[in-house]
C-alpha cells in the first residue's frame, strides 16, 4: 500500500489537461477509526491510514494555520477571508514546502470526505443568508438604488461581451470558450451575502452609505440570479434530457413558498411573546434542510440552490429567524466555512500556471477589465445621484466587491470542469487582491462619523429662548420609559413653548442581515408584521404622555433595529437629522427597590460611550434611582464647579426652574479660594457671567435657591456631595470631561464610569447609598 493514499492500492491510468484518471483498489469496509498510536501501523489500521483520524488531523491543521494568520493580518486590516485562502496556498501544492509532510496529512482519498463536510458548511452558510435576508427589501428600494444595480449589472455584462473577442485576438487564443463565459458571468455578479459581511466587518452596515449599498446589493443579486437561472433554462439540451427534474424542481419551489412559508407564518403566530420557537420545529426545518440539498443534487443542479430558496422562504427575525441563526451559526459559519474556503484555496496550483501564457493572460485581462466596467459603473451611477466623490468611491468599491461566494462558484466550475485549473488559480488569486484592497481603500475613503464633526452650534446653551426645543431620546427596553418620561418634564415644556421629543427604540438586530430604521408616523412601505411587532409598549407610553401636556410636547417615535456596536449611528444620525439638541440615553445599570443593583449591560454602556464621543449634539446620561410622585414638588440641585458642560446643566436646571409650582431647585456654586490659572480665564469669565444670571433670577424666583460652598480638596466635596444626597430627589450635574480640578482631582481615582464624570460618578456610586436620580450632561463637542 502506498503511503499517501488511504486506498488499498491506486493505479495511475492517463493524464489529460492537467487532470489525472486513476484505477483505485479500496477494501470494505474502509478503515474509520485506527488502532491508535501503538497499533499495527504496518497495515491498515495506523492513524495516517484511516479516515477519521486523519479528517480531524486536517481540521486541526487548517484552524491552527487559519488563525495564526487571522491574528497579525486582521491587525493590518485584512480580511478574514484572505487568511483562510492564503492558509489553503500553504497547505496546497501551490508553495514547495514541506511537500513530504503534506502528501502525508492529506493522502489521496480523504480529500473527499473533508470537501463534503466542507460543503455541508458552505450550505448551512447560504441557508442562513437566506434566512437572514429580508427580501421584502427590495419593493422598498427606492429609484437610486435600482438605478445604481441595474447600471452596475448591465453595462458590464456589454462591455465584456463585446470585449472577450478581442482580449482573445489580443493574445492569440483563438475562440471563445464556455470557461470564458464561466468568468464573465461570475465576475458580474454582485452578491448580497458578500457586501453584506464586507459591511459588518467595516462596521458601517447602518451607515447613510450601508443601507444605500445593501439595497443596491440586493436588487443586483435578485438580477443577476434570474439573469443566470434564465441562460440555464434557455439551454435546450438540458431543458430536453431533464425535463422532469425541472418540473419536479419548480414544484418544489412551489411547495416552499406557499405552503412552507404561511405554515411558518402560523408558528410564529402560536409563539408566545419574547419566547423561542419550540425546538421541535426547528429540528424539522433543519431536518427538510438536509432533505432540500439532497434533491438539489438529484436534479442534477447546484446543491446550495433550493437551501438559498428555503432560507428566503423562512421569515427572518425573531423568533424563528434568531433561532433558526442560533443554532446553524457557529457550527456553519465558524467551524465549517474557513474548512470550506481553505479548501477550495488548495485546489490552486501555481506550478501549472506560465504567467507568459496566453489563457493566463487572457483571464488575468478579463477580470480586471470586469473590475474596472462595474467600478465606472457604479461610480457614474453614484455621481448622478449628487454624492460625493469619496462615497461614490467607496459605494462602486464596496458593490464590486468578491468573496466566498465567489470562490464557491469557481470551485463547483472547477469540479464540473467548466474552468480550467489554470483559470481557477488567476481567478481565486484576484479575488484576494481585490477584497483586501476594497476593504483597505474603504477604511480610508469613508468615515460614517465625520458628517457629526459639524460646528453648528446645537445645544441648550445657544438655543433661542422662543425657539422649539427637540430632544432625542433613547430606549431599549420598556422599564426605561417610567423614569425618562418625568425626566422630560425638566424641559418645562408648555403650549407657549413646546418641546418636540424624537423616540428611538433601540432593538438589537438578530436573524437577519439588513438593520431597519422604521417611522410610526410614516409607516408606507414598511411590512406589517414589522410594523406591529415592535415598540407598541413604548409607543404607548410615550402617546399617553403627548396626551396629557395638551399641546406642550409633540412625540415623533421611531424603531431602529441594527447590531449593538452600530447603534451610536442610528443616534447620532436621527440627532443631526432632526437638529436636536440634546440627546438623552438611559444607564446601563438598574437598581432594585431597596437600593440592589438589579441588572447591568454593557452593551448599553458601550453605546453611551460612543454616542458621548461622536454626537452632534448636547447629551443627557439619565442615573435613575427616584421616580417622582406628582402630589410633590421636585427638590432638584445642580451643582456647579465650571466648565463648557456645567453651564449646559446650569442652563437645563433653570429651565426646570421655570415650573415654581413643581420644582423646587438649589444650585450649589463649589469653589475654591485659590487664584486660578491665567489660561483659563475665558472659561471663568463665562463661568461668572452665568452665575451672575442665575443669582439674578434666584433672588426673583421663590423656588430658586443659590450658595456657595469654598472647599478646598476631595475629601471635602465628597463630604459635602454626602449631606446633599438626603436633602434632593434629582440632581443635575455637568459631566466635566477632560477638566483638572483641584477639588476634585483625588476623586478621579475612584471614578468606576468616566462617561459620569466625576461627580456624576460617586452620586451614582453604590457606596453612597444615594437614593437620587442624577442627570449628566455633556455640552456639545466641537472638532477644529
Amino acid at each position: 500500500m502506498d503511503v499517501d493514499t488511504l486506498f488499498a492500492s491506486i493505479n495511475q491510468i492517463n493524464i489529460s489537461d492537467h487532470t489525472a484518471k486513476c484505477g483505485v483498489c479500496l477494501k470494505t469496509p474502509p478503515n474509520i477509526a485506527s488502532d491508535g498510536l501503538w497499533g499495527k501501523h504496518s497495515t491498515e489500521g495506523s492513524p495516517l491510514k484511516s479516515s477519521m483520524p486523519i479528517f480531524l488531523l486536517q481540521v486541526v491543521l487548517i484552524y491552527t494555520v487559519t488563525r495564526t494568520l487571522n491574528y497579525p493580518l486582521k491587525k493590518l486590516g485584512f480580511p478574514v477571508i484572505f487568511s483562510q485562502l492564503m492558509a489553503g496556498l500553504i497547505l496546497g501544492p501551490s508553495l514547495s514546502i514541506l511537500e513530504k509532510e503534506k502528501t502525508m496529512l492529506f493522502p489521496y482519498g480523504s480529500q473527499d470526505t473533508l470537501a463534503t463536510i466542507a460543503s455541508l458548511g458552505y450550505m448551512l452558510f447560504v441557508f442562513e443568508n437566506g434566512v437572514k435576508m429580508d427580501f421584502s427589501m427590495i419593493t422598498r428600494t427606492g429609484r437610486q438604488g435600482w438605478i445604481i444595480a441595474i447600471v452596475g449589472l448591465l453595462f458590464p455584462l456589454l462591455i465584456g461581451y463585446s470585449s472577450v473577442e478581442h482580449i482573445y485576438k489580443l493574445t492569440s487564443q483563438g475562440t471563445i470558450v464556455h470557461s470564458t463565459v464561466v468568468i464573465l458571468m461570475t465576475q458580474n455578479m454582485t452578491s448580497f451575502t458578500v457586501i453584506a459581511s464586507v459591511l459588518n466587518d467595516l462596521q458601517i452596515i447602518n451607515s447613510e452609505l450601508g443601507r444605500l449599498a445593501l439595497s443596491s446589493a440586493l436588487v443586483g443579486d435578485t438580477l443577476s440570479n434570474i439573469l443566470v437561472i434564465a441562460s440555464a433554462a434557455l439551454d435546450t439540451r438540458k431543458v430536453n434530457e431533464n425535463s422532469i427534474d425541472l418540473v419536479l424542481f419548480f414544484a418544489i419551489i412551489i411547495i416552499i413558498f406557499f405552503v412552507y412559508r404561511p405554515a411558518m407564518f402560523l408558528v410564529i403566530e402560536h409563539t408566545p411573546e419574547s419566547q423561542e420557537v419550540k425546538d421541535i420545529y426547528i429540528n424539522v426545518i433543519i431536518g427538510v434542510l438536509f432533505v432540500l440539498g439532497w434533491c438539489s443534487m438529484l436534479f442534477n443542479i447546484e446543491f446550495i440552490l433550493l437551501p438559498f430558496l428555503y432560507g428566503l422562504a423562512t421569515p427572518d427575525g425573531p423568533p424563528l429567524g434568531s433561532s433558526l441563526v442560533k443554532r446553524v451559526h457557529t457550527f456553519g459559519l465558524e467551524f465549517l466555512m474557513p474548512i470550506f474556503v481553505t479548501t477550495c484555496a488548495m485546489k490552486m496550483n501555481y506550478s501549472l500556471v506560465e504567467f507568459t501564457s496566453p489563457i493566463f493572460i487572457g483571464t488575468v485581462l478579463m477580470i480586471v477589465i470586469g473590475h474596472l466596467m462595474k467600478l465606472i459603473s457604479y461610480l457614474a451611477s453614484a455621481l448622478y445621484f449628487k454624492l460625493s466623490l469619496k462615497d461614490a468611491l467607496s459605494l462602486a468599491l464596496l458593490l464590486d466587491c468578491k468573496g466566498v461566494v465567489e470562490v464557491a462558484m469557481y470551485s463547483s466550475a472547477l469540479d464540473k470542469r467548466d474552468i480550467q485549473p489554470v483559470r481557477y488559480t488567476a481567478a481565486l488569486t484576484m479575488i484576494m487582491i481585490s477584497n483586501s484592497i476594497v476593504q483597505l481603500l474603504v477604511k480610508r475613503l469613508y468615515d460614517p462619523s465625520r458628517k457629526y464633526f459639524g460646528y453648528q452650534k446645537r445645544n441648550m446653551s445657544d438655543l433661542k429662548f422662543d425657539s422649539n426645543l427637540r430632544i432625542l431620546v433613547c430606549i431599549h427596553k420598556h422599564h426605561h420609559t417610567v423614569p425618562i418620561i418625568p425626566a422630560l418634564d425638566l424641559f418645562n415644556p408648555t403650549p407657549m413653548y413646546p418641546t418636540t421629543v424624537d423616540v428611538l427604540h433601540l432593538i438589537e438586530l438578530v436573524g437577519r442581515s439588513s438593520p431597519i430604521f422604521i417611522s410610526h408616523k410614516m409607516k408606507r412601505g414598511v411590512p406589517s408584521f414589522v410594523r406591529n411587532s415592535y415598540s407598541e409598549n413604548v409607543i404607548l407610553s410615550f402617546k399617553l404622555y403627548e396626551d396629557e401636556k395638551l399641546g406642550a410636547t409633540t412625540i415623533y417615535p421611531y424603531t431602529a433595529i441594527s447590531p449593538p456596536t452600530l447603534m451610536h449611528e442610528d443616534v447620532c444620525y436621527l440627532a443631526l437629522d432632526k437638529v436636536a439638541s440634546i440627546i438623552i440615553l438611559p444607564f446601563h445599570r438598574r437598581w432594585s427597590f431597596d437600593g440592589k443593583i438589579e441588572h447591568e449591560d454593557k452593551t448599553v454602556r458601550l453605546l453611551n460611550c460612543k454616542v458621548m464621543d461622536k454626537a452632534p449634539c448636547s447629551v443627557g446620561i439619565l442615573v435613575t434611582r427616584f421616580v417622582r410622585k406628582s402630589d410633590s414638588p421636585l427638590r432638584l440641585a445642580m451643582i456647579f464647579f465650571g466648565g463648557d458642560d456645567d453651564r449646559e446643566a446650569l442652563c437645563l436646571a433653570n429651565r426646570a426652574a421655570k415650573d415654581t409650582a413643581n420644582v423646587n431647585l438649589v444650585v450649589y456654586h463649589i469653589t475654591t479660594s485659590e487664584n486660578k490659572d491665567e489660561k483659563h480665564n475665558e472659561d471663568i469669565m463665562l463661568d461668572r457671567t452665568i452665575l451672575k444670571n442665575a443669582k439674578r433670577e434666584c433672588s426673583r424666583m421663590k423656588n430658586v435657591v443659590y450658595e456657595e460652598i469654598i472647599v478646598e480638596g476631595g475629601a471635602q466635596v465628597a463630604s459635602v456631595l454626602h449631606r446633599m444626597a438626603e436633602d434632593h430627589d434629582f440632581f443635575i450635574v455637568g459631566r466635566r470631561h477632560g477638566i483638572d480640578c483641584p477639588q476634585t482631582k483625588s476623586l478621579q481615582e475612584w471614578s468606576e464610569f468616566p462617561e459620569l464624570g466625576v461627580i456624576g460618578d460617586f452620586l451614582a456610586s453604590p457606596d453612597l447609598d444615594c437614593k437620587s436620580s442624577v442627570l449628566v450632561v455633556q455640552q456639545q463637542k466641537f472638532y477644529h
